[in-house]
């Protein structure tokens, strides 16, 4: 990461220390508790914690050891409305027919707080201090998603550990080439996933997932325990 640390406190507006700060926090504990988090303060992020859980997200698997990820960490503020202005209208066409039908078909509370989440951050993404992109060399003209998913995935357990919030979408894509051409990325080395990061408006915390004793099985998968009515989306 080139150019000199941008100034930031952390979420208890003390300077964190950079070197410790995510060191200690138990693997599985920050598995469990990295939900989504769409709402994020503006306070600036050091340029140095960005560069940290990008470290992190250097760690993750790839075939042959290729490592072909590349972040783009965009804290420029015209460009991160350039990004913005682009990403909104597309996701308010997105999602809104499925607030819509939420609200008819009276949804779980816990599923009409995650679309609403995901509205104000896309209202409020030039807002956000960092948009991470995360992109990666092709291979025999595809992308390799295959790394680049668990680069992102690591990234974001980092983002958890330093006390960051974060959250993980691909929709940038429905612009990609221009947003690619506005990041100077090449066309062979497109990005795949934006990851808005912020200090976190709320608190880490456990999202609501099923038993795992209903998603694992031994040796066979018993189709019987499939419910007839798919999940809702």
């Amino acid at each position: 990461m080139t150019g000199s640390d941008a100034s930031g406190a952390g979420a208890d507006g003390i300077d964190p220390d950079l070197d410790a700060i995510g060191e200690t926090l138990p693997l599985l504990e920050g598995i469990r508790t990295a939900r989504a988090i769409r709402r994020l303060r503006t306070d600036p992020v050091p340029r140095a914690l960005i560069r940290k859980v990008c470290e992190a997200g250097t760690f993750a698997p790839s075939g042959g050891n290729r490592q072909p990820w590349v972040f783009v960490a965009v804290d420029d503020a015209a460009k991160r409305r350039w990004v913005a202005d682009r990403y909104r209208p597309i996701f308010q066409r997105y999602i809104g027919p499925a607030i819509e039908r939420a609200e008819r078909e009276d949804f779980p509370d816990h599923l009409r707080r995650n679309m609403k989440a995901s509205l104000h951050l896309a209202e409020h993404l030039h807002d956000a201090p960092v948009l991470l992109f995360i992109a990666g060399f092709t291979r025999r003209g595809e992308a390799q998603l295959q790394a680049l998913y668990p680069c992102a995935q690591n990234v974001l357990l980092a983002c958890r550990a330093v006390g960051l919030g974060a959250s993980f979408t691909t929709l940038h894509r429905a612009f990609g080439e221009e947003c690619d051409r506005m990041l100077g990325l090449p066309e062979r080395i497109p990005s795949a996933v934006m990851i808005p990061i912020g200090w976190p408006v709320g608190r880490h915390g456990v999202p609501p997932r099923a038993s795992v004793d209903t998603k694992l099985f031994w040796n066979t998968f018993d189709a019987t325990t499939v419910e007839a009515e798919r999940p809702i989306r």
